[in-house]
């Protein structure tokens, strides 16, 4: 195993009970792929989302692998008439993550952070742990704790 993410340190930080797990990647590849590079259930690895309401209006989603975000939930969920996927050339200067490495923790600011409600039927989820290749499991509810995210239907 690599060494730790910022993710994973912040995590030991915060004595956050998780599970890391690694996945050979040459580069970005998608949710569901990870989920079968993993060997996990492509409902419980989710995929982190960013997007944008305007001008500095930002928001993150994290749903699962074999779900595409409904921007008319998203945006519902966020208290926004409309939202829109941020650009992949805005993800790296805006959150510090590459496209295929976006987590919810640890991004250079806090957005708002919501997760599709299925993960609230799940005993764990994974995501990832800020790089390409590596995953974090851990129980939504220890998630939601952590970073204050809230839990919305959005697929």
């Amino acid at each position: 195993m690599d060494e730790k993410t910022n993710v994973m340190r912040w995590l030991d930080q915060k004595k956050a009970v998780y599970t890391p797990h690694d996945y050979p990647s040459s580069g970005a590849i998608s949710a569901q792929e990870v989920a079968r590079a993993l060997g996990q259930d492509p409902a419980r690895v989710f995929k982190t989302l960013v997007t944008t309401a305007g001008p500095r209006k930002y928001y993150v989603f994290v749903v699962p692998a074999v779900a595409e975000l409904n921007l008319k939930k998203a945006a519902a969920a966020a208290g926004e008439k409309s939202v829109s996927m941020l650009a992949a050339k805005e993800l790296l200067p805006l959150t510090g993550y590459v496209h295929g490495g976006c987590s919810p923790i640890g991004m250079k600011k806090a957005f708002p952070t919501f997760v599709d409600t299925s993960a609230q039927a799940l005993p764990t989820i994974c995501f990832s742990a800020g790089k390409i290749g590596r995953q974090v499991e851990m129980e939504p509810a220890a998630l939601a704790a952590l970073i204050g995210c809230r839990f919305a239907p959005l697929v």
